[in-house]
C-alpha cells in the first residue's frame, strides 16, 4: 500500500494528510482534533529535569545517525538529480525524478549504489549533528543570559551560531559523503574513490587542506540556512501546539513539527545546496568560487536549475526531520531515565 501510494504522483498530498490526521488523531469523518489524555502518552514522558548537555549532544548525533540511514537513499538520489547538468551524462543515462532516479540506479549500478558514502554520512552526522542540534539550547540560553521564552531573532541567531559551528570542523565528512555519492558503479567507468578512508587520502594528496574544506562558505550559508530554520520552525510550531493545548509534548506533536520544519527548510535551503553540492563535486578548476558556481549554473541552465532535486529534497529533509526530531526526543528521555536510575541506585 504504501509503496504503491509513493507511485502515484498524485498521491503524495493525500499520503501525507493520512499520515497527519493518523498520527494526531484527528477524526477523519468530523475533522475534530482529539487532545490524547497526559495519561496516555505516545513513548516516554519529557523528564521534570533539564537534560545536560551531553546528554543532547549524544542522543543528537545518535538520532542524526538514525535518520540518515532510513533516509539515504533519497539523499543520493537527490545528488544525482542536482549534479545533472553539470557533464555529460554517462552511457546516455538520464535521470527523471527521484524514485526514477532510485530506479535507474537500482537497474544500472545495483542497490548498494543507494548508500554510496554512507560511511561519511554517519561520521558527519556524528560530529555534525551533535554540534549544531546538541548546542542549539544552549547557545541560546547563552544569547538569552538564561530567561525564557526567547525572540525569533534570539533563536535564529542561535540557530546559525551551532549550524556555523558545526561546518568548521565536519566538512571534510561532508565533502566526501557527496563525492561517493556523486560517483557512479558501472563496468567501464572509473571510479574516483574505493573507500572512506582512500578519499580522505586522496583529496589531501592531490588537493591539500584546502580540498577537504572545499564548499565551506556555500555549506556554512546552508546550513545556517537548514539549522536555524528547522530548529526554530520546529521550537515554535511545538511551543505553539503546546500553548493551545492541540496535543501533549510526545510523538504526535514531534511529528508535526517535524513535518512542517522540513517543509519551510527545504523552501528556503534549496538554492544553496544546489551550489553547494555542485561545487563541493566538482574538480579543481572547474569554477573558480561558490558564487562563480551559482553564476555558472544561471547562465547555463536558468534559474529553475536550484531548484533541481526538489521533490528527492523535501522527501529526504522532511522524512529526515521527522525520523531524526522523534528520535532525538525519545532518546534524549531514556537518557534521562537511565541516568535517573543510575544515580538512584549510587
Amino acid at each position: 500500500m504504501f509503496m504503491w501510494l509513493l507511485s502515484r504522483r498524485e498521491s503524495y498530498t493525500d499520503f501525507f494528510f493520512f499520515c497527519v490526521c493518523v498520527l494526531i488523531g484527528i477524526s477523519v469523518r468530523g475533522c475534530v482534533p482529539v487532545v490524547p489524555a497526559v495519561g496516555n502518552m505516545v513513548g516516554l514522558k519529557p523528564s521534570d529535569v533539564p537534560p545536560p548537555l551531553g546528554v543532547k549532544m549524544a542522543s543528537a548525533g545518535a538520532a542524526a545517525c538514525i535518520a540518515d540511514m532510513v533516509t539515504f537513499p533519497l539523499d543520493t538520489a537527490k545528488v544525482r538529480l542536482q549534479i545533472q547538468g553539470e557533464k555529460k551524462a554517462v552511457g546516455d543515462i538520464r535521470y527523471r525524478g527521484v524514485f526514477g532516479t532510485i530506479s535507474t540506479m537500482i537497474r544500472t549500478e545495483g542497490p548498494k549504489s543507494l548508500y554510496n558514502g554512507l560511511v561519511a554520512g554517519l561520521q558527519r552526522q556524528l560530529c555534525f549533528a551533535s554540534v549544531r542540534i546538541g548546542l542549539y539550547d544552549n547557545v541560546k540560553n547563552f544569547y538569552t543570559g538564561g530567561k525564557d521564552n526567547p525572540s525569533v531573532l534570539v533563536r535564529i541567531l542561535a540557530g546559525c551560531t551551532t549550524g556555523a559551528m558545526a561546518v568548521s570542523f565536519a566538512q571534510p565528512t561532508d565533502v566526501v559523503k557527496v563525492r561517493f555519492q556523486a560517483q557512479m558503479n558501472l563496468d567501464g567507468v572509473a571510479r574516483r574513490y574505493s573507500s572512506t578512508m582512500q578519499a580522505y587520502r586522496h583529496i589531501f594528496q592531490h588537493e591539500g587542506l584546502r580540498g577537504l574544506w572545499k564548499g565551506t562558505l556555500p555549506n556554512i550559508t546552508r546550513n545556517a540556512l537548514v539549522n536555524c530554520t528547522e530548529l526554530v520552525t520546529y521550537d515554535l510550531i511545538k511551543e505553539a501546539i503546546l500553548r493551545h493545548k492541540l496535543l501533549s509534548d510526545n510523538l504526535p506533536c514531534h511529528f508535526v513539527s517535524a513535518f512542517g520544519a522540513g517543509f519551510v527548510t527545504t523552501v528556503i535551503a534549496s538554492p544553496v545546496d544546489v551550489v553547494k553540492t555542485r561545487y563541493m563535486n566538482s574538480p579543481p578548476g572547474q569554477y573558480k568560487s561558490a558564487v562563480n558556481c551559482a553564476w555558472t549554473m544561471l547562465t547555463k541552465e536558468g534559474p529553475t536549475a536550484f531548484y533541481k532535486g526538489f521533490v528527492p529534497s523535501f522527501l529526504r529533509l522532511g522524512s529526515w526531520n521527522i525520523v531524526m526530531f522523534v528520535s532525538f526526543e525519545q532518546i534524549k528521555r531514556a537518557m534521562m531515565v537511565t541516568k535517573q536510575r543510575i544515580e538512584v541506585v549510587n
